[in-house]
């Protein structure tokens, strides 16, 4: 255990140092191709370590889910699949240049309208539901990290895009909203929920195939 939560703790940390406080000057140094060399570098060699420590850490029970959380972790995935397709559907000026999309998409599109970070927060509930309803040691170690680097990665990259960018960000982010569905418009567009629900359907299928249980609707 000692070394998956060394393992996690490095990919964490690595990732927001290099995203953050270390990525102007690297930049500056080493250019932007070569910065994202290294960034790459260091997330695969910490990740594969995250995955060997992972795989051999004992398996300790800590608790055991109820039926009830498992419905309602296959109804949070549905969710966050929906957010990831959704993230990748819509042009956010979060993710690309961001000048150029604040300039022509002024109002969020999409997911965009349901939470300006959806592919983070598609992270995070990932994490939430597969330590709830594990309750394995390494599984909740893992789920951590996870929700920790994607929602302390939301905040900061709100916080970057503040001082970059002002006033044009602050006026964009007050259409939207950090928590999802806290303005109250529920609908991302159809593109990611026939997206969301074909990937939520594929991933659960997949489940028992990788060596993990029956989950989402074949479990019925």
């Amino acid at each position: 255990m000692v070394g998956l939560s060394l393992a996690v703790l490095s990919f964490v940390g690595s990732h927001e140092l290099l995203s953050h406080p270390l990525r102007r000057p690297l930049v500056d140094r080493l250019g932007e191709k070569g910065f994202m060399g290294l960034y790459s570098l260091v997330a695969f060699a910490t990740f594969g370590w995250v995955v060997f420590e992972f795989l051999r850490a004992p398996d300790d029970l800590l608790w055991v889910a109820p039926g009830w959380a498992w419905a309602a972790g296959s109804a949070l995935m549905f969710v966050a699949s929906i957010l990831f397709v959704g993230s990748m559907t819509a042009p956010n000026p979060a993710l690309t240049m961001a000048s150029g999309v604040l300039a022509t998409h002024p109002e969020p599109q999409g997911a965009l309208r349901v939470t300006r970070h959806p592919m983070l927060w598609s992270f995070a509930i990932w994490a939430i539901v597969h330590a709830g309803v594990s309750g394995r040691t390494p599984a909740v170690i893992l789920a951590a990290g996870i929700g920790f680097l994607a929602l302390f990665g939301a905040a900061m990259q709100d916080r970057k895009k503040r001082a970059a960018l002002g006033e044009r960000w602050a006026a964009w982010q007050a259409k939207t909203s950090f928590v999802p569905f806290a303005t109250g418009r529920v609908w991302p567009g159809w593109i990611a929920v026939v997206g969301g629900a074909l990937l939520f359907l594929v991933a659960t299928w997949a489940h028992p195939r990788l060596g993990a249980p029956i989950v989402g609707p074949w479990s019925y």
